[in-house]
């Protein structure tokens, strides 16, 4: 694969910042795999020590969801920019996200405010492959049409819903606003 010199300044420009926000959390404490000391690539029990500590789980929809919105956020709102650094743009707030989520305000607010009782932050290896699901995100929102772009959003926000009682619009409303009846729903005393 060959790498234009147009694309090469933000290609490495997003590397050194997914190696800089690994170099952060490291520094914040974070673990760089999970403790049990495997690397898995999927891990289905968002309950367990494994969530939030592998390269895949059932919070990969929203961050493949963060990935569409921040194409079609930077496609409306700077569409002079090379698709490169829009990309690095959308790299920008993922990790500022992956910062601020693995940090002690954000992980007791989880604690407290919603399902993640036992939540204790995220691997390195599973904010750095966090990024990497926005950025495949970012992509099929590139490539595919508008409509089925957010067909393919509500059907991973349904589906994991349904499967585990949480997706990316019930963990913003619960982090911000929590709601009794989401969290009695999402912990199964609602039917």
């Amino acid at each position: 694969m060959t790498v234009s010199r147009s694309a090469l300044a933000p290609l490495l420009t997003g590397l050194a910042l997914v190696a800089l926000t690994a170099v952060i959390l490291l520094a914040m404490g974070r673990v760089p795999i999970c403790t049990c000391g495997e690397i898995k690539l999927w891990t289905g029990d968002v309950v367990s020590a494994d969530n939030s500590q592998h390269l895949a789980d059932w919070y990969v929809p929203s961050h493949i969801i963060h990935g569409m919105l921040f194409y079609g956020l930077f496609h409306l709102v700077t569409p002079q920019l090379s698709l490169g650094w829009r990309a690095v743009g959308a790299i920008i707030i993922e990790a500022a996200w992956e910062l601020v989520e693995n940090s002690p305000l954000i992980i007791d607010r989880y604690r407290e405010a919603t399902i993640a009782v036992g939540y204790t932050g995220d691997s390195v290896i599973n904010s750095v492959a966090d990024i990497g699901w926005m950025l495949f995100g970012f992509w099929l929102a590139l490539r595919l049409p508008v409509a089925v772009t957010v067909a393919l959003a509500l059907v991973m926000e349904i589906g994991t819903a349904i499967v585990i009682r949480d997706n990316l619009t019930l963990n913003v409303i619960m982090l911000v606003w929590p709601i009794d009846a989401i969290r009695d729903w999402q912990q199964g005393l609602g039917g």
